[in-house]
């Protein structure tokens, strides 16, 4: 296999992306960042895992085919971070590790599918779990809660995630951190949402997502905070914590991913969310997830663009955690 050169530190070297000055870009097994699939190396620290799942969506569906859209749109993710410093392809081993087969009529087998691939998967490694809608945290989170205990989530969306239920289902896109919650997943002095914005249900919605165990940015914030300051109040929240890290591609504003199910207007820049992401640099970051992506809706791999390097950027943080 081609690969660009890998920068590595003492340990034994790494297999990194096929090299683009060798296999055109266009070419290639369609793995993230044209990286190693799991079975074609030994070890690996960090697997990136589909999960193409959307049963549980409320308005515009299509996310199960998030996982294959960032992928193909991450062909042209290069292996060193200026910003970070780091090459995250050659101080850690990442893999593509496919896709979870999950039932995509059973909301409830389909949530203990993935709960049971991400167990199996997460007891040798650290995970990129690309969605599928944002019900597939909740599964996520029960793995990593059994792993290390209370977790600190550090969510990023436009909407809060900790509704009760939809239709009378408890287990949607909108619900999964109300159910981490009820379930003694989260540690609720650490949670935080970044990029809410928009109408809400009630006032209450707010005040219930506080006492659930979530602190708030918001996206009107930005205005006043600047990232840096974001970024300070952010790092005061997570503390010395575990994290995961939730990203809902529809934190960033239409323009800048309009392939989303639920979009708002008003949300973060791209560029904002990746400095914001930079500044988890030296977290204890766990496992993170990126989803949303419905490419249906997306237009010239916009939102799968952006997709691609919040996953860049969050191997990057991985890499030096």
């Amino acid at each position: 296999m081609a690969t660009d050169d890998p920068v590595t530190n003492d340990g034994p070297a790494t297999v990194g992306p096929l090299d683009g000055a060798v296999v055109p870009r266009y070419a290639g097994l369609p793995t993230f960042a044209r990286l190693p699939r799991r079975e074609d190396v030994p070890r690996f620290d960090v697997a990136v895992l589909g999960v193409p799942f959307d049963s549980g969506v409320s308005y515009r569906p299509g996310a199960r085919f998030g996982p294959a859209h960032i992928r193909q749109s991450s062909r042209l993710l290069r292996p060193y971070n200026p910003a970070l410093e780091v090459a995250p392809f050659g101080v850690q081993q990442v893999v593509d590790a496919g896709d979870l087969t999950v039932n995509p009529f059973d909301i409830g087998q389909a949530i203990g599918q993935i709960e049971a691939g991400v167990r199996e998967l997460s007891q040798s490694a650290k995970l990129l779990v690309l969605g599928g809608d944002h019900t597939i945290a909740l599964p996520v989170l029960r793995a990593m809660h059994a792993l290390h205990g209370p977790i600190a989530v550090l969510h990023f969306d436009a909407h809060l995630d900790t509704w009760d239920t939809y239709f009378g289902e408890p287990y949607t896109h909108g619900t999964p951190f109300r159910r981490a919650s009820e379930e003694g997943l989260l540690d609720r002095e650490h949670c935080l949402h970044i990029g809410i914005r928009g109408p809400l249900y009630a006032p209450s919605d707010l005040s219930d997502s506080f006492d659930l165990g979530f602190a708030t940015i918001g996206c009107v914030e930005f205005e006043t905070l600047g990232v840096a300051g974001v970024i300070e109040r952010m790092r005061a929240r997570l503390g010395d914590r575990p994290v995961y890290v939730s990203v809902d591609i529809d934190v960033l504003d239409p323009a800048y991913a309009p392939g989303t199910g639920t979009p708002e207007a008003g949300g973060m820049s791209s560029r904002e969310l990746l400095a914001v992401l930079r500044g988890l640099m030296g977290a204890d970051i766990v496992s993170a997830d990126i989803v949303e992506v419905s490419p249906a809706y997306d237009h010239a791999e916009i939102t799968g663009i952006a997709a691609a390097h919040v996953g860049f950027e969050l191997l990057s943080v991985l890499a030096l955690g």
